[in-house]
């Protein structure tokens, strides 16, 4: 009975787990790493064919996004998720080999006259059908034995709709042991969705740490920020540019635009207009209005049992084609353009950047986690340029980020996961966040309840009968394009840096003591190195 770390191990995305037990390799979650590689070549570390099963904790292209690879690559069995999952994962990987098949059309149009070997795509639309036809969709606190082996429950993890916990009771040689994959656990209080379930028992907990330094900033009502963030923007006469993720984001944001227009929140701009520019998003949209009340948390089921669309806004526009989506850019009044994808590394959300960061009067808003390496993180960070299209544009808009609305729950939340445990787990793993973020988030377990607690390397193996480590693991070494303008000096790139320093250095202030050192020791060794 092993278990090993295919993903995600000591960074954010391309989530993914072995477990092995009874002569059978199981994998938890298959997604892509996404930030800069989105879509480019990604292997796995296991035979495709030689799996057996795959539990998916949620639909995010992080946890679901190679599932299509691994049925192209000769994987035959079951897909194990829930049924809300399911229905998201039908849309969402559609979508993921539709832009594939698009930029694979593009680079070797492009190619063509360079003499370049063709390019082609990780998987395909049919491949993504063909992977839909694997799924199994099972409800909440439903247990089911796969086999004599193994048996499965899903809880709910409050992170988007349908995600879940995956709680595997793994049997060999007489021997059971439970097993707790978090999958992404949620920020309470959200709308829409439920809290998350916290773990009541088990052997072994693998959990996620992507905001395990440090809390969210409170804020008594993120409806009055998002709109006094408008209402600053349009007084300017410019847009709110917002890159969103199309599932679970994009459905919040429309929960507070709802309120903010029945409250007539934003004053002085008339029926001002709402583009939700990205058809996965509202595809999502039309899955999230249509699922069963058992997914939603009381207020929402309160509100559509009253008669209201809890995400139905006034003045919502839906842009579907490409030609939907460039009208936008010549609207003359102030807008809110709602746009895929989240980090900004593909997408119709480019575009929208083209068209308005450039422009002193908009805002682009940022709602969610943006990984290090991609645009939206550059951007976040202080760039003063990026290339868009093979044109540089330079950074003017107002860049803001609306605080208190991530999905994933901050470090009190993760502490809270395992809060309410009969027992003391044999391991804590930590996964699912930035090395640093990882390690110190283990060092919180530890000091907190006791729990032994690692951030365990890559490919690095565990025996779960004795709990000893079989293989060590190593370091990823990740390769980052550069988002910031070639036409730059090499001097103007040096101060760029020095100025997205700074501005990590400004918000991290009011951190633990042990942290702040380490970043002052850290900027002290470059200082030191170029001295």
């Amino acid at each position: 009975m092993k278990l090993s770390f295919l993903g995600a191990a000591r960074q954010v995305t391309g989530s993914c787990y072995l477990v092995e037990v009874g002569g059978k390799k199981v994998l938890v979650d298959c997604g892509m790493e996404q930030g800069p590689q989105i879509y480019e070549q990604q292997s796995f570390k296991v035979n495709p064919s030689d799996v057996y099963c795959v539990f998916l904790t949620h639909a995010h292209i992080d946890h679901s996004g190679l599932l299509p690879l691994l049925v192209k690559q000769g994987f035959d069995g079951k897909i194990y998720t829930t049924s809300a999952t399911k229905e998201l994962c039908e849309i969402m990987l559609r979508d993921a080999a539709h832009i594939q098949e698009t930029e694979a059309e593009w680079k070797n149009r492009k190619g063509q006259r360079a003499k370049n070997e063709p390019y082609e795509p990780l998987y395909t639309t049919e491949n993504a059908e063909e992977c839909l036809k694997h799924f199994v969709g099972f409800e909440y606190l439903e247990t089911k034995k796969i086999d004599e082996n193994i048996t499965v429950r899903f809880t709910d993890a409050g992170h988007i709709l349908g995600s879940a916990h995956v709680e595997l009771t793994l049997t060999e040689n007489n021997q059971t042991k439970k097993v707790v994959f978090s999958g992404d656990i949620g920020n309470k209080g959200m709308p829409l969705v439920r809290d998350y379930t916290p773990v009541e028992d088990a052997d072994y907990i693998i959990m996620e740490s992507t905001y395990g330094d440090r809390n969210h900033e409170e804020v008594v009502n993120p409806v009055g920020e998002f709109a006094r963030i408008i209402q600053e923007t349009f007084d300017r006469g410019g847009n709110v540019v917002i890159p969103c993720f199309a599932v679970g984001r994009t459905q919040e944001l429309l929960y507070y635009l709802r309120q903010i227009k029945d409250e007539n929140l934003v004053k002085g701009h008339g029926a001002y207009k709402i583009f939700l520019d990205s058809p996965l998003a509202i595809n999502a949209t039309n899955i999230f209005m249509n699922t069963s009340s058992a997914y939603y948390d009381e207020e929402t089921d309160k509100l559509i049992k009253q008669g209201i669309n809890p995400i139905g806004v006034k003045d919502l526009r839906f842009s579907i084609t490409s030609e939907d989506s460039k009208l936008i850019n010549e609207e003359t009044d102030p807008c809110i353009i709602i746009s895929a994808s989240g980090m900004c590394e593909a997408g119709r959300i480019k575009h929208h950047l083209k068209h308005n960061l450039w422009k002193k009067q908009s805002t682009i808003l940022f709602v969610g986690y943006q990984v290090n390496g991609t645009l939206g993180n550059a951007i976040l960070t202080g760039a003063r340029h990026v290339k868009l299209f093979q044109e540089t544009i330079a950074v003017e808009a107002k860049i803001m980020k609306l605080q208190n609305v991530s999905a994933h729950a901050d470090r009190d939340g993760l502490l809270g996961f395992l809060a309410k445990l009969s027992n003391a787990p044999a391991h804590v793993f930590v996964t699912h966040g930035e090395e640093r973020v990882a390690e110190m988030f283990a060092e919180r377990v530890r000091q907190t309840y006791g729990f032994k607690s690692t951030a365990p390397f890559v490919e690095e193996v565990y025996d779960l009968i004795t709990g000893e480590k079989l293989q060590n693991g190593h370091k990823r070494v990740k390769k980052e394009k550069h988002v910031v303008s070639r036409k730059a000096g090499a001097y103007d790139k040096v101060l760029e840096a020095l100025e997205r320093l700074s501005n990590v250095a400004k918000e991290n202030e009011g951190k633990a003591n042990q942290y702040l050192e380490k970043l002052a020791r850290q900027i002290d060794e470059i200082s030191n190195r170029w001295s």
